[in-house]
């Protein structure tokens, strides 16, 4: 299989690394985190066409595929974008495009960045960043609704990101907001879209402590000159460099609606958030209890690790599934 990206991929990527270094540096985490602008460079990107990537060209998209998205999600995820992008970006519109009557109301402003999207599927129990969103599309009962903002009673609740913020919803379930029902694409597409972002909180870390190591003195020489440390960040880097791959994999998978799309998608999640979490204890052990204060911004990317690690399915239910479509065994519980 080749994993070698078009030139329109990875420019697309590039494009939104420079926005969010432009218009979403670490200050607009912190301070989004102390209740300042929580969707910092969402107007860029809209420009850039991030929000209709995977809108349909006749409400104004792009058309493109997960594929296409995925490099650019690494990218949200190495800037801790905050704000319920791949909720916006990946879920809304697959979720949308399936009513026609929703997707010709709604995913024009899904691509034009002026909509914000929150979900809450299948065994979710919260929504993220619900109350940031102009819509939001909740499963209940098994059916979909697709109910704005005014029609829903939000509940904040406690979470370690301090930036992602988590809401139990409710509402009153009415026909007229009924959505046609879109398969396993959007879910498959979210949990891609989350899996890459991990990939690049995981490779923000591991940058951001090797340069610490080589900064950082103890008994006079550079932290990162200690072989235990050398080994240690080499494993983050073999664990990225393995993970990646599987979440392109997934990503083309869900594009072409695979046999092995879900058992691809589970391997994909797993596998990032390990790598992630791999980077994120690192990273602590490397920096020591500094890592974790609010002197420094790393609180921040640590902080989204552990919460985009159990979005969409946790790594243990992941490996649980994984496991059963290898051995042919019943899953256990139900995704995510």
């Amino acid at each position: 299989m080749n994993f070698a990206f078009s030139d329109d991929q990875l420019a697309l990527a590039v494009t939104v690394r420079d926005v969010l270094r432009a218009h979403c540096p670490a200050r607009a985490v912190r301070e989004a985190g102390l209740g300042g602008d929580r969707t910092p460079a969402w107007s860029h990107l809209a420009k850039a066409g991030l929000f209709g990537m995977l809108v349909p060209e006749h409400h104004d998209g792009m058309g493109l595929g997960m594929t296409d998205a995925v490099l650019a999600f690494e990218e949200t995820g190495r800037a801790a974008l905050p704000g319920p992008v791949a909720e916006t970006v990946a879920a809304a519109p697959v979720l949308l495009a399936a009513d026609p009557a929703a997707a010709s109301s709604a995913l024009p402003g899904v691509a034009a960045g002026t909509t914000i999207v929150s979900v809450r599927l299948g065994d979710q129990v919260y929504a993220p960043d619900a109350d940031l969103a102009d819509l939001l599309i909740l499963e209940e009962d098994g059916e979909l609704y697709a109910v704005p903002a005014g029609g829903a009673r939000l509940t904040p609740q406690p979470g370690v990101d301090p930036v992602r913020r988590l809401f139990a919803v409710a509402f009153d379930p009415s026909p007229g907001a009924r959505l046609a029902h879109a398969g396993p694409g959007a879910l498959r597409g979210v949990t891609v879209a989350v899996a890459a972002q991990l990939i690049g909180l995981a490779r923000h870390l591991l940058e951001t402590t090797v340069g610490y190591a080589r900064t950082r003195r103890q008994f006079g020489a550079a932290v990162g000159t200690f072989q235990a440390v050398k080994h240690q960040l080499a494993d983050v880097a073999i664990a990225i460099d393995f993970a990646a791959p599987l979440v392109y994999a997934a990503a083309l998978a869900a594009d072409r609606d695979l046999p092995s799309a879900d058992r691809d998608v589970s391997a994909a999640k797993a596998a990032a958030g390990e790598a992630a979490d791999r980077a994120a204890r690192v990273a602590l052990q490397v920096h020591g209890a500094i890592g974790y204060t609010d002197e420094l911004d790393l609180r921040l990317w640590l902080a989204r690790v552990w919460s985009l690690a159990s979005a969409y399915g946790n790594t243990g239910l992941h490996r649980s599934r994984l496991r059963s479509a290898i051995l042919g065994t019943p899953e256990l519980r139900r995704w995510p």
